[in-house]
């Protein structure tokens, strides 16, 4: 179970090879890149780090999909890395795991902009990947553009 939460086993389908170069995307605005190179994340857990709810670490529901993914990979039609969706919107939750007591996050102008804007973050009311805040994540679609930091490889 634990060798489960590592990224080498989590890169280790060729599905998800696009999504590990990802993180080494040399652009800020890529936030699983911002966080992997700047060792905001684990590097050894980045993935499970912000995908804690996912297949075995979830609910029953994440299971099923989990034991899916096991079908698929062996005897269904593995999709195209562009074509991997989530199943269901990101939680911010998995974001504030850190950043809810980060001086830096409570005191940003953005997320105090409005009266009640850093409550709807809090309350994943707003999500933080998909309100025009930090919406490119891995965007793996764009690799063949992108230039790639070198470090940590």
């Amino acid at each position: 179970m634990e060798r489960a939460t590592s990224t080498q086993f989590c890169l280790s389908c060729h599905v998800m090879h696009d999504f590990g170069r990802s993180l080494y995307v040399d652009d800020p605005s890529y936030l699983a890149a911002a966080h992997f190179q700047n060792n905001l994340v684990s590097r050894d857990h980045a993935c499970y780090t912000c995908h804690t709810d996912y297949t075995m670490f979830g609910t029953v529901h994440a299971k099923l999909r989990g034991l899916r993914h096991i079908y698929v990979q062996y005897l269904g039609t593995v999709p195209k890395p562009s074509e991997i969706k989530l199943y269901v919107p990101f939680n911010n939750r998995e974001c504030l795991h850190c950043h809810a007591a980060m001086r830096v996050f409570l005191e940003e102008p953005k997320h105090n902009k409005a009266p009640d804007l850093m409550n709807r973050i809090l309350s994943n009311q707003l999500s933080c990947t998909s309100s025009h805040c930090h919406d490119v994540v891995h965007n793996v679609a764009t690799l063949s553009d992108a230039t790639f930091w070198k470090g940590a490889q």
